[in-house]
């Protein structure tokens, strides 16, 4: 998908930084996290507590934790759940988010209507607060922290594409289609949902590197995937108890987060630009 839209433009400036910096910083993530097998000096369930908290090394790069396993290697297999959950719970709601959106903008109405109420009610809660409360409830694990986050992440998508609709359905090639009979399916889907796929990209990559944050704020709140994989925000919630002793469990991955966030940030912006109608 990403290929076919970038083709449809004008030639992508490879020259760009902030395309550069952020391309080879998710690679770099990407590669990492499938690698970590492989990559890992120890294994996430090799501990031993006679080298708890040891710092940074030779042999052991980014040290030990407070149970004496390796930092590397949670920061490894950590990178594995925080990607696997945030690019789930970016599909989800980008998907539930794409379809109400169509639908309301589409039919309008009372479906635009009762769609958009329930988007302007679950967007004056901050969102944070509501994925908190559902994790809560539900209970800590990879499939409930997609949940939680996709629950109310899917209402920024849903508004955007309802505007793209909008303005779409006016278009001269709309009208043309509807005049020779096509049936409300194929005018959604082959002639008004294309059309929208440059602005979902972007969306996608900016609601990737808030997913990310998220999660490792449910996880450091002790809210997230608790089946035996390393998080990068349960690493922060270790560092929290020995911020003077081991500075390092604070640092490392959050500095990881940082980074990661600010190349999809970075990289967001890049195609902002790119695919805008003014490029």
């Amino acid at each position: 998908m990403l290929l076919s839209i970038l083709a449809s433009k004008a030639a992508v400036n490879w020259r760009s930084p902030r395309l550069v910096f952020g391309l080879t910083v998710l690679t770099l993530f990407l590669c990492a996290a499938t690698l970590a097998p492989w990559l890992a000096p120890t294994l996430p369930s090799d501990m031993d507590i006679t080298l708890r908290l040891t710092p940074p090394n030779a042999h052991d790069w980014f040290g030990r934790d407070i149970n004496g396993a390796s930092v590397l290697t949670a920061m490894l297999y950590g990178s594995r759940t925080s990607l696997y959950i945030s690019a789930l719970t970016v599909a989800l709601s980008v998907g539930i988010g794409t379809w109400l959106g169509l639908l309301a903008g589409f039919k309008r109405g009372w479906v635009d209507g009762l769609i958009m109420r329930t988007v302007d009610l679950l967007m004056a809660f901050p969102g944070i607060l509501l994925a908190m409360a559902l994790a809560a409830l539900m209970g800590p694990s990879r499939n409930n922290v997609v949940f939680a986050i996709a629950a109310t992440g899917w209402t920024s998508t849903a508004r955007l594409i309802r505007g793209q609709t909008l303005t779409l359905k006016e278009r001269e090639f709309v009208t043309a289609s509807t005049a020779l009979g096509a049936t409300n399916q194929r005018l959604i889907w082959q002639h008004i949902f294309p059309g929208t796929l440059a602005t979902l990209l972007v969306h996608a990559t900016f609601s990737l590197a808030g997913v990310i944050i998220v999660e490792a704020s449910l996880s450091f709140l002790g809210l997230g995937a608790q089946d035996g994989a390393p998080t990068w925000g349960a690493i922060l919630g270790q560092g929290r108890g020995v911020l003077v002793e081991a500075p390092y469990l604070s640092l490392i991955p959050g500095l990881a987060i940082a980074l990661l966030v600010l190349a999809l940030n970075f990289l967001g912006d890049a195609l902002r630009d790119h695919l805008s109608p003014r490029g």
